[in-house]
């Protein structure tokens, strides 16, 4: 008899674990996305100009490709008299790569002057960006901010909790004449931030521990950048990767809203006028900015092979 009612409440309770529960999500508004952070190496010639455009999709979906009518990114060196006036700069028009694709570059169509001679600009030197879509107008502003070069990287010998990670000692100096924030490509979609309020002019090393899960296990060489950075981009870059847990790069839809600097200025007709009034709530996610970049690489040997 004992036997028989232990029988009957295994079955059910697998049946009761077999339930189905219905979640209803909440339906979110498709938001364009724009990775339009362009990474300058003052030793080539062009600046590598590509605007990334996608749509945000529901919770389970992958992003998809968004469909833009133009891009058009304007720059110039601010006038000392009048600085939302641009001078001795110019304007590049954009042109989808391959149609749905999402990737924006200067258009071949046009002349030689629609590519931007890295050596034509100057740190400080602003550049408007402009996406035209069938409904909305996006405008973004950014500042030419410079970077430092990484002076060395080498491979530790400390771990952190479990034991089970790879340091790399990385290394750089800070210039001593401006207040600067940095952005650190640490490969993989790790990132991190970082500002000179405590090592202004002074040479800052400090580790960084690879978790040996990554893509470290499989490729012995770790490509690491350090890119310049404003506060603005500082700042937005520090949210993303909070709320991503580090773990995934700038441009995915992130676990809470993380608001970046491109805005919807669709029938708005002064130009002083260019902080969403009114419209709070209706932006693009992702950001536009121009920076320089340093980059090296360090070939590892991973902890479990030593």
């Amino acid at each position: 008899m004992k036997r028989y009612i232990l029988i009957t409440l295994s079955i059910v309770l697998f049946i009761s674990c077999e339930d189905v529960i219905e979640v209803e999500l909440p339906e979110n508004d498709t938001r364009l996305i724009v990775n339009g952070v362009i990474r300058v190496d003052e030793s080539q010639e062009f600046l590598p100009i590509e605007i990334v455009v996608s749509e945000s999709s529901s919770f389970f979906d992958e992003n998809t490709t968004a469909t833009i009518e133009s891009a058009i990114i304007y720059y110039g060196t601010p006038s000392p008299d009048a600085p939302e006036i641009l001078e001795g700069g110019g304007v590049s028009n954009l042109a989808e790569l391959e149609p749905g694709s999402g990737k924006w570059v200067p258009d071949p169509n046009f002349d030689a002057d629609q590519r931007i001679r890295v050596s034509s600009i100057d740190e400080g030197d602003v550049f408007q960006l402009i996406i035209q879509t069938s409904e909305e107008q996006y405008f973004a502003t950014t500042t030419y901010v410079k970077s430092v070069p990484i002076d060395s990287l080498e491979q530790g010998d400390e771990t952190l909790f479990s034991g089970d990670e790879t340091e790399v000692i990385v290394s750089f100096t800070d210039r001593a004449d401006s207040d600067d924030f940095y952005v650190l490509d640490l490969d993989f979609g790790e990132f991190l931030v970082t500002e000179d309020e405590f090592y202004q002019g002074q040479t800052f090393i400090f580790s960084y521990f690879y978790d040996n899960d990554l893509a470290i296990n499989t490729s012995s060489v770790v490509n690491i950048s350090l890119l310049g950075a404003d506060e603005q981009f500082y700042n937005y870059m520090n949210q993303i990767i909070v709320q991503s847990g580090g773990d995934q790069g700038p441009f995915q839809t992130p676990a809470a809203t993380v608001r970046g600097n491109i805005i919807n200025i669709t029938g708005i007709d002064n130009d002083e006028i260019v902080d969403n009034v009114e419209r709070s709530d209706n932006f693009a996610l992702g950001y536009f900015a121009i920076v320089e970049e340093y980059t090296d690489s360090i070939t590892i040997t991973n902890n479990e092979e030593n």
